[in-house]
């Protein structure tokens, strides 16, 4: 593995642990400054076999402190030591924990869904799953979904990106997809709750849709897209041009684009919540 910088831990953030099925799940908690307007759960990335909560800690500090969110990252369980359905399983648990806890915990009721690449697979896992399991849809403010893999048989852009300088390899899916469901094959991987892109969408809340032009995992997000507004979700799509796989933490212009309309869309799911 490429040698690079360990994330800088936020002084502000707190270590908790939420109930989970397999015990206690660990969890990074960002506390805004009095009442939280909202809640924010926060997925990270790492294709299911690596990361941790702490990869983001500047952007959730970010989160806390612009948006008054209360933000809980989850250390869900992974793979290969762990394999569906326990990371889906824990950022479940995690949920209705926030669900639960969060207006005798922070003052807010209503919770954003957020992650990148692997954690944006499992955002909108989880977003369907509070629909469906806890039927809880309507506190739900929004799904941010960051360059997600939504189908785990795989798109047309994981065998071809242009040839463009990228962190993910077809290669590299494959086997973080074999990991997470090992001994699957394709029809299984298409169930809606492993290959969300295959899931009945109507009923989710707003979500933000955002991938690099060059990331392997573009075709994910542009067929998810058109698939949530046919399905009559408020969806708004960004192709960052000339933007790999994880873009939004390189010091670029389209990751500068990328935070101030992450800003946007936040502030407007507030203002339209009257919160």
């Amino acid at each position: 593995a490429r040698a690079s910088t360990p994330p800088r831990p936020s002084p502000m953030a707190q270590e908790g642990v939420v109930p989970g099925p397999a015990g206690d799940i660990p969890v990074r908690i960002f506390r805004p400054e009095g009442r939280a307007r909202a809640l924010f759960l926060h997925l990270h990335g790492g294709g299911w076999v690596i990361g941790a909560p702490v990869m983001n800690d500047l952007a959730n500090e970010h989160l806390a402190k612009r948006h008054g969110l209360a933000v809980v990252s989850v250390d869900y369980r992974l793979a290969p030591e762990h394999p569906y359905p326990a990371g889906p399983d824990d950022c479940e648990a995690a949920a209705r924990w926030l669900l639960e806890k969060g207006p005798a915990e922070f003052g807010a009721e209503r919770m954003f869904i957020g992650g990148e690449s692997a954690g944006g697979h499992l955002t909108l896992a989880t977003g369907l799953r509070v629909r469906d399991r806890v039927h809880a849809a309507d506190r739900l403010l929004g799904l941010n979904l960051v360059f997600g893999v939504y189908d785990l048989n795989g798109t047309p852009s994981w065998d071809d990106n242009g040839d463009r300088p990228d962190m993910l390899s077809a290669e590299g899916m494959r086997f973080m997809v074999e990991c997470f469901t090992p001994g699957m094959d394709a029809a299984a991987r298409r169930a809606p709750d492993v290959s969300p892109l295959y899931a009945k969408l109507a009923g989710l809340p707003p979500c933000l849709v955002s991938v690099g032009g060059v990331d392997h995992l573009l075709d994910d997000s542009l067929f998810l897209a058109p698939r949530l507004a046919a399905a009559g979700v408020d969806v708004d799509l960004t192709v960052y041009p000339d933007s790999p796989h994880g873009f939004m933490a390189l010091p670029t212009k389209m990751a500068a684009a990328f935070a101030q309309r992450l800003d946007g869309w936040i502030d407007r799911r507030l203002g339209t919540a009257g919160l």
